[in-house]
């Protein structure tokens, strides 16, 4: 005669079973994690070297900062976010970024009587590169855009 696998002793197997599987389930995730934390630690330890090396680069040329930027955003690490910190002091893009939110503040400012400070982001980057005037660092509408994002809180403030 043949078991069929019911019953309480099979109940039990079936169970005993599904908890070592879940175990090992448990084990491969934490696995997963520690390596992929390795992995992570060695890309931004490149990333720290790579942006070491390309500082004067990402500082002077827009296209390739944002393409930097990118990079960084891929493992969570925003380097331009903030005026303070180890990226700002390695590539000395804080001051760059107090500087336009500065001139975006002002444009905002000189505009609100006509519009309230509400403007479009490209009418607002074109009047932020003619304030600049022609020597000075390329900005991005993206640039402009990340700018005032890190100034949304004195925007705010001012209207």
């Amino acid at each position: 005669m043949h078991r069929r696998g019911v019953g309480a002793g099979a109940i039990a197997k079936k169970k005993l079973a599904e908890a070592k599987y879940k175990e090992r389930g448990t084990v491969l995730a934490e696995d997963q994690i520690v390596q992929m934390s390795k992995q992570l630690e060695t890309f931004k330890s490149n990333l720290e070297e790579f942006a070491s090396k390309h500082k004067q680069e990402i500082r002077k040329n827009s296209q390739f900062r944002v393409q930097f930027q990118e990079m960084c955003a891929t493992i969570g690490v925003d380097p331009l976010a903030s005026g303070k910190g180890f990226w700002s002091e390695m590539l000395g893009v804080g001051d760059f970024y107090y500087e336009l939110g500065v001139q975006i503040i002002e444009v905002c400012l000189a505009l609100k009587h006509r519009n309230g400070g509400l403007i479009t982001l490209d009418e607002l980057h074109q009047r932020v590169l003619k304030g600049r005037g022609k020597y000075a660092q390329d900005v991005t509408p993206w640039l402009t855009y990340k700018a005032t994002l890190s100034h949304h809180h004195t925007l705010l403030v001012l209207f």
